[in-house]
C-alpha cells in the first residue's frame, strides 16, 4: 500500500510517504521554499499545500500521483466546532475550515493525476499520537501523550498502542490548552508566537519560579487525565517585552515560572496514563513535546521507564503520523519504525562535485573528511556539515550541522553571532553513546536533543560552550552503527583533544529554515564567517576561497 500524509492547515507543512509500512520520505515544505515554519499559522494561509515536498517524496519512490492508494490530510474538519463555541478568539476561523473541507480538491490541483476521492481526513491529535506510537522503536504495547496548541477541537491526547491498534483514553476540550498558554507568553516575551518557544524555554534557564503560585490559578492539573489551561494575566505579571528592547530579570522569571507549572501540569498527566496503561514505554508528540527541559523532568520523576519523543514532534510529524495510521489499519504489512529522523533530500558525490564546479568554488576531496573536519575543529575552526540525508524536524543531527570546538567558552557567543541569535541561546552537544554517560548524567541514549542532561560536575570547565546557564545540555548521542562518519568525526576530535564532544548546532542562520540542498549550504557559507564547508567528500575552506578572489571557472577541485 502507498500512503502519502500532508500536513498544511496550521503551520509547518510537509508530506511523508510510507510504501509497505515502511517510511520511505519526509519532507517539511520550508527547506524547499526557504520560508521559515512554511508560513504563518493564520486562517488566510491555511488553503497553501506542502506541493513541493509533495512531489519530491512521490519522487523518492518513482511514483505518480495516479499510483497512490491514500492521501491521508491530518485534520478532519467533521470533528470541529465554531471557534466561538469553543471560546477561543479566532474570528476567520470559519475560512480554515472551509480550506480543509476543500483539501482533497485542492491536492488533486496540486498534484494533477490525483484521484480526490483516495483523500482521508486523520483527525489531529491521532496524527500526532500515530507519529510517536509506530515510529518509536520496540514500542508495540505503549503509552502515547499528545499536547500542542490546538487540533479540532481539543489540545490534548492521551492514548494507548497494542500492536496495530490505537486506542484513544482522554484528550482535553478547547479553549484549555498548554500550548496556547506558551504560546501567549511568547508574544507577550516579545518572541513571535507558534514560532519562538523554544526562545522562552532557554531564557527560563536564567530566572526564578518566582510568579508560579500566580499561574498555578490558572494552570493546573484536573486530577482526572486533564488540566486547566486558559486566563492567564500575563501583563499584571510583567509588562510586555518590545522585541527590541533588551529581556528583564522579570521577564526571565516570568518564564521560568511558566516553565515550571508546565512540568507539573505534564507530570501529573503522565502518571495519570501510567495509573490508566501501567506500560513501561512511553511516546511522546505534539508541540509541547518539543520542551526537552520538560521531557527530561518527565523521564527522571514520571513514572514510565522509558520515554521515546517523536523528532517532528509538531505539526510537520503529523504527516508522517497520518500515513503511518492509515497504513496501520488498512495495510496487511506491519509499519515499520524508521532508523532515524534522515528522511529528507540527499545528493550523490557527483552531484554536489558538479554543484560546487558550477559555484566556481575551490574545493579539496580529502583522503576522509571526518577526519580532515575533526583536525580543522581541533585548530578552533568552525565547520558547516552538510552530509547525507536532511534531518525531519526542527533539530540538527549531524546532517545539517554547524560544529566546533567545546573547549573553547567563546564559541557560544561565537556561533550566535554567526546565526544572528540572541546570546542567552545556548548550542548542544553531540557525543559518541558510548562515552555519553562519562560526561552527561540524564536520560541516554538521547539520539534527537529532545532532553536536558545535567553536565558532571568534572566536564563543566573542560566543554564550557555547551553548558547552559544552569549546568545542563542538550545531548544528542551518536550511535557508529547508525552514524558512522560523525562517529569517526567525534572519535578523531576526541584523539586531537581528550574531549569526546564537539558543539553541535543548526546550520542555518536566525529567521530562515534549515540548510537543505547544495545551493542552500553554499550561500550560508558565502554568507556567514563559517571556516570550513564539509559537503559530502569535499571541503570549501574560506580562506582558499577569498584568496583565489571568489574561485576558479571550474572550480579548481583537488585531492
Amino acid at each position: 500500500m502507498r500512503v502519502l500524509g500532508i500536513n498544511a492547515l496550521f503551520h509547518d507543512p510537509s508530506a511523508a510517504l510510507v510504501v509497505d509500512g515502511r517510511v520511505l520520505a519526509a519532507a517539511e515544505e520550508e527547506r524547499f521554499s526557504r520560508r521559515k515554519h512554511g508560513k504563518r499559522p493564520v486562517p488566510f494561509s491555511a488553503w497553501e499545500l506542502p506541493e513541493r515536498s509533495a512531489a519530491w517524496c512521490l519522487g523518492q519512490a518513482g511514483l505518480r500521483p495516479e499510483d497512490l492508494d491514500a492521501v491521508v490530510y491530518s485534520f478532519d474538519p467533521t470533528l470541529a466546532r465554531p471557534a466561538e463555541a469553543m471560546g477561543l478568539d479566532d474570528p476567520w476561523d470559519e475560512l480554515r475550515l472551509t480550506y480543509a473541507r476543500e483539501a482533497p480538491r485542492f491536492l488533486a490541483t496540486a498534484l494533477p493525476g490525483l484521484d480526490p476521492d483516495i483523500v482521508r481526513f486523520v483527525p489531529h491529535h491521532m496524527a500526532h499520537a500515530a507519529s510517536s506510537a509506530f515510529a518509536a522503536p520496540s514500542a508495540d504495547t505503549s503509552s502515547v501523550l499528545v499536547l500542542d496548541g490546538r487540533g479540532e477541537s481539543a489540545s490534548h491526547l492521551a492514548a494507548r498502542r497494542v500492536g496495530d491498534h490505537l486506542e484513544p483514553l482522554t484528550g482535553q476540550a478547547l479553549p484549555h490548552s498548554l500550548g496556547l498558554v506558551y504560546e501567549e507568553l511568547t508574544e507577550h516575551l516579545g518572541f513571535l508566537r507558534s514560532s519562538d518557544e523554544y526562545k522562552v524555554m532557554a531564557l527560563a534557564s536564567y530566572g526564578t519560579p518566582r510568579f508560579a503560585p500566580e499561574l498555578r490559578r490558572h494552570v493546573y492539573p484536573t486530577g482526572d487525565g486533564g488540566f486547566h489551561a486558559m486566563g492567564v494575566p500575563w501583563a499584571e505579571l510583567t509588562p510586555p517585552r518590545d522585541g527590541e528592547k533588551a529581556w528583564t530579570q522579570d521577564h526571565a522569571d516570568l518564564a521560568a515560572s511558566a516553565q515550571t507549572v508546565l512540568e507539573e501540569t505534564l507530570l501529573d498527566l503522565v502518571r495519570w496514563l501510567h495509573g490508566r496503561t501501567h506500560d513501561e514505554t512511553l511516546t511522546m508528540a505534539g508541540g509541547v513535546a518539543l520542551n526537552c527541559v520538560a521531557n527530561a523532568r518527565i523521564a527522571r520523576e514520571g513514572p514510565f521507564s522509558r520515554v521515546w519523543v517523536q523528532p517532528a514532534a509538531g505539526d510537520a510529524g503529523t504527516a508522517l503520523g497520518g500515513a503511518l495510521l492509515h497504513a496501520a489499519v488498512e495495510d496487511t504489512a506491519p509499519t515499520v519504525p524508521p532508523r532515524g529522523a534522515d528522511l529528507g533530500r540527499g545528493w550523490s558525490d557527483a552531484e554536489i562535485e558538479a554543484w560546487l564546479k558550477t559555484a566556481a568554488v575551490p574545493f579539496e576531496r580529502p583522503q576522509d573528511v571526518a577526519v580532515a573536519v575533526a583536525e580543522a575543529l581541533s585548530e578552533n575552526a568552525v565547520v558547516a556539515w552538510f552530509q547525507g540525508r536532511s534531518e525531519f524536524g526542527p533539530r540538527a543531527l549531524g546532517h545539517r550541522s554547524l560544529l566546533a570546538h567545546p573547549g573553547r567558552s567563546g564559541n557560544l557567543e561565537r556561533l550566535n553571532d554567526i546565526k544572528g541569535r540572541e546570546q542567552f541561546r545556548p548550542v548542544a552537544p553531540m557525543v559518541l553513546a558510548g562515552r555519553a554517560a562519562d560526561v552527561f548524567d540524564g536520560q541516554l541514549p538521547s539520539p534527537y536533543m529532545l532532553f536536558v542532561h545535567e553536565v558532571r560536575p568534572a566536564w563543566r570547565e573542560r566543554i564550557p560552550a555547551v553548558v547552559h546557564v544552569d549546568g545542563t545540555a542538550r545531548v544528542q548521542t551518536v550511535d557508529p552503527a547508525n552514524e558512522p562518519l560523525v562517529a569517526r568525526m567525534l572519535a578523531r576530535f576526541e584523539e586531537r583533544t581528550g574531549l569526546p564532544v564537539v558543539v553541535n548546532t543548526s546550520l542555518n542562520t536566525a529567521g530562515r529554515p534549515m540548510v537543505d540542498d547544495p545551493r542552500d549550504a553554499l550561500e550560508c557559507f558565502g554568507s556567514a564567517p563559517v571556516d570550513v564547508l564539509a559537503i559530502g567528500p569535499f571541503l570549501v575552506r574560506r580562506a582558499a576561497f577569498f584568496a583565489s578572489g571568489g574561485g576558479g571557472a571550474n572550480g579548481g577541485g583537488r585531492s
